[in-house]
C-alpha cells in the first residue's frame, strides 16, 4: 500500500504537509506536495482525508483490490465519501461522517 500525490491536481495548500503525523510530506520547488519518505508511510489516511482536491490517492495493493486499485476521499457536507476503484475501474463508495473518520 502506498500514497501517491498527483502534482497536476495539487494546488500547494500544504494541508497534507501539516496533517501528516510522520512528517513524511514536504513541498517541492514548485510549492507542491510530495512524499519524501514513501517507505515510512504507515497508511493512516490523514492526508487523504485532508486533501480537498483529490490530488492524493492511496494505492491498496494487489492483496486488497488488485494491481492498480486505489482510493481517494471527497467531502460531502459533514460526510466523507471513500471512493475505491479496483483494477477494472469499478468504483465502490462508502460514506462515513467526518467526526467518525477522525477517530482513527
Amino acid at each position: 500500500m502506498s500514497i501517491k500525490i498527483d502534482l497536476n491536481k495539487c494546488v500547494g495548500c500544504q494541508k497534507c504537509i501539516n496533517i501528516c503525523p510522520g512528517s513524511l510530506i514536504d513541498k517541492n520547488n514548485d510549492g507542491k506536495a510530495y512524499i519524501k519518505y514513501p517507505k515510512d508511510c504507515w497508511g493512516c489516511t490523514a492526508c487523504l482525508k485532508e486533501c480537498k482536491f483529490k490530488a492524493i490517492k492511496y494505492f491498496l495493493g494487489a492483496d486488497i483490490g488488485g494491481n492498480g486499485s486505489y482510493m481517494y476521499v471527497s467531502e460531502k457536507g459533514e460526510e466523507l465519501e471513500w471512493h475505491m476503484i479496483n483494477e477494472d475501474g469499478k468504483e465502490k463508495i462508502i460514506t462515513t461522517s467526518r467526526k467518525e473518520s477522525n477517530k482513527y
